[in-house]
Parts: C-alpha cells; structure tokens; sequence
C-alpha cells in the first residue's frame, strides 16, 4: 500500500493556512510556511516548477484552483498521481458546496469544510469523494443539522457512487457522444496538428440499482467477437472511464459494463490522434491596395457531407489594429469589425455539407503606419463551430442495454455532435 499523508493544508494566495487538518501527528503547521518558501525560490525557474517538492525529509504535493493552493505535506512515500488526483477531486467537492471553490466560501463555509476533510481522508489515506452521496448526509443548512444524520448505505457498499431506494416514474438514460476537432493549419494549408478529443456524457434517471452495457464500434470488440469491420470501426486511445465502468470486464473483452450514478457524469473520454479532414476549410487572401487602404477576401468551405448541417459557424479574422471604416460584404451570415478583438467576426447560422460562401471586407488604414516596413504580426484565423447528428471519428454507439432486477423498460437516447476545440488557421 502506498505511504499516506500526515496532513492537509489550504493556503491564500499569499502562504497563509486559512484552514488545515492533522491527520497523524507529524507535522505542525510550520511546514506551510517552509513550503510556500521553497514555492517562491522555484516561482522563476519554470522548468522546476512541478506539483511536489521536497524537503527535510517531507513531500510537499499541491495544486491552486483560483486564489486557494490545496496541499498536502508527507513524511512516508506517497503514491504522487493518487494524491494529486485527491486534490482535483477535493475541489469538485467543494465546487459541488459553494458553487466556487475560493478564499471567501472557505472562511464563510470552515464548519462544513472541516466535517468534509474529516470524511474525504481518514488517517491520511483518501476515503471518499464523490459529492453526491456526501451531500446525503452533510449538509449546508444548519436547520438540517439538528436530525442526526446516518451514513448512506453507498458510502460502505461496493457501489459508492450510487444511493440505494432511487426511484423514477419513467426511467431514461440521455447518451451524448461530444466530440472537440483541435487542428492547426501553417499558412501553406499543411495540417501539422490533427486531433479530435471525444466524451460520452451521461444523464441518468434510472430507478433502483441498474446494470448497464454499452457497446461501441470499437475495432478490437469486432475482432474478437469474429465480425468484418469494414471499415466501420476505429481505434480510441488514451480512454478514460468513470470509476463504476469495471475495468477487469473491459480489459478482458472491450465490454463496457457498469452500475451508472444518479443524474449527470462523464462515463468516458477518449482521443484520436489520426489525421483528420477538416470540417470547415477557411482560406483568406489578404492585398494592399495602397498606403492606405487593404482588402480582406475570406473563403469559407464545409467538407462534410451534404446530409449534415453545421451550426453557429463563427470565424475570427485577425486585421490590422489601426483598421477603420470598415466596408463588409458577405454571400451568406453576416459579418461585423469587432475592434476590441483586432478582428472581423463572420457568424454563418446554418452551414451546409458541401457549400462553400465569401466574405470580402475592406478597411481604410492611416498612411502613417502604412508606410513602416515592419511586419505586423498577426493572430491566426480562429473558427468555431457545431455540427449535430455527427462524428468526425465515426464512433457509433451499437447498443445501450439497462437491466434492472425489477424488469422495467427504460428509454435510451443517444445524440451525437461534432465542434470545434483549439481550431486555428495561421496567415503567416
């Protein structure tokens, strides 16, 4: 078993303990201060900076979530990913208490942080996160207080995720396969980044304690089960599961198997890394006329099929930032100079698979900084968009079966849709 930690520590921005909990006696609150000391002599170094340091003897592990560091100080040797993992998780539990986890809901929220550190880690071994179910039985309102409280069953069963006696009138289960396109084009119209980062967000409304199966069109499933692909399948990497998918079952035959939590969670993420096409191919030609006038012509073309329609298409053109009287003209959507932004912004509503629309914009500049021969440097294109009922990756979902001792019939609704993440498209 890994070390444990001796004790947990929430800092100000400035080192100062606004609250901390000892959880086996060796170390005192001076080791705060020691390691906000050996934070600022690394704060210049930007290669050193990392989530531990060391010293004397004690591991400092930490992270900062807006103006609180949360961290925790141990003299055995800890397992540094589960720890730091902890903290992550420690934040949802407050974000999950206060709407925002900062100074202020700390100090106006110390009675309820100190019973949930009491909780979350027992003798500096982490216990139990999940917000859900701590919220059953410690509560906010000081009114709701006064009626002693018992643990939930889920916090001692296998199933910690998930309260016993759940029960819905009608039982549905939203599926929701979320895909983000990160691309970055150079001003030769070569991709030299191509990612789509995937998530199957879930919202649950099932009675009792369900079991679930999900199978995906996932190359190594196809395989082994003996079927064609065709084609049809893909390979994910880097998947991350929910805790309650069992990950034994999965590993010996790609099955995803699991007892869901109540209402919303993201039962996987994934990437893939293989060259994609992209959705939405800008192109933009940019021409001086003279000292003080240019002209600005941007290309916009879907390359998806004609069946789908993507939505909220908004591109962000860089232009020069003493730009003025602006002269735009589009073939579709409407398009407006956002100074603010040293931008011209194109939003297109509704964008068909197979079209291609103009936008052409001309700007008058002062000849003053027209005639400086050095080179502006300029942002990249940045585009966003949408695109409902459909994948770049081609993941479908084969099947979404929910079993349920009782025998009832639940609705499965499965949704999919493609956007853009980190999408640039650099002009030089």
């Amino acid at each position: 078993m890994a070390g444990a930690v001796s004790a947990l520590f929430l800092l100000d921005i400035k080192g100062r303990i606004l609250i901390w909990r000892d959880y086996r006696g060796d170390v005192s609150a001076v080791q705060a201060e020691r390691f906000f000391t050996k934070l600022i002599e690394k704060e210049g170094d930007i290669e050193s900076r990392s989530p531990v340091v060391f010293d004397d003897g004690i591991s400092y592990m930490f992270i900062q979530h807006n103006n609180v560091f949360l961290m925790t100080a141990a003299r055995q040797n800890c397992n540094v990913a589960s720890i730091l993992l902890f903290l992550h998780r420690v934040v949802n539990v407050f974000k999950h208490y206060f709407e925002e986890l900062e100074e202020e809901s700390l100090r106006d929220n110390f009675v309820v942080v100190y019973e949930l550190l009491d909780e979350i880690m027992d003798f500096g071994y982490p216990q139990y996160t999940e917000a859900k179910i701590l919220s059953e039985f410690i509560k906010t309102d000081a009114y709701r207080m006064e009626v002693v409280q018992r643990p939930p069953m889920a916090v001692t069963n296998a199933v910690s995720w998930r309260s016993e006696g759940i029960w819905y009138k009608k039982n549905e289960v939203f599926l929701d396969v979320v895909e983000s396109v990160n691309i970055l084009v150079n001003s030769n119209g070569q991709i030299i980044r191509s990612e789509v980062v995937g998530a199957l967000k879930m919202r649950t409304y099932l009675s009792g304690m369900p079991e679930c199966k999900l199978g995906l069109n996932d190359r190594l499933l196809l395989e082994t089960q003996g079927r064609t692909t065709k084609g049809k399948a893909i390979d994910l990497d880097d998947i991350k599961f929910h805790q309650c998918v069992r990950l034994s079952r999965f590993e010996n035959d790609r099955t995803i198997s699991f007892i869901p939590p109540d209402g919303s969670f993201d039962l996987m993420t994934y990437r893939l890394s293989t060259q994609v096409k992209p959705p939405v191919w800008v192109e933009a030609q940019v021409e001086k006329h003279s000292r003080s006038r240019i002209e600005i012509l941007v290309k916009a073309r879907s390359q998806f099929k004609e069946r789908s329609t993507a939505t909220n298409v908004e591109i962000e053109l860089p232009v020069p930032s003493d730009a003025i009287h602006p002269n735009v003209r589009t073939s579709m959507g409407s398009a407006k100079y956002a100074p603010e932004n040293d931008a011209l912004v194109w939003k297109i509503k509704s964008f068909p698979g197979g079209k291609e629309y103009m936008c052409r914009a001309e700007f008058s500049l002062p000849s003053i900084t027209a005639e400086e021969a050095t080179p502006e440097k300029k942002a990249p294109i940045r585009v966003k968009f949408e695109i409902p009922y459909f994948t770049v990756s081609g993941i479908q979902v084969r099947y979404l079966k929910i079993i349920e001792k009782s025998g009832y019939q639940a609705l499965p609704w499965v949704r999919y849709i493609t956007m853009a993440g980190e999408y640039e498209l650099r002009l030089i």
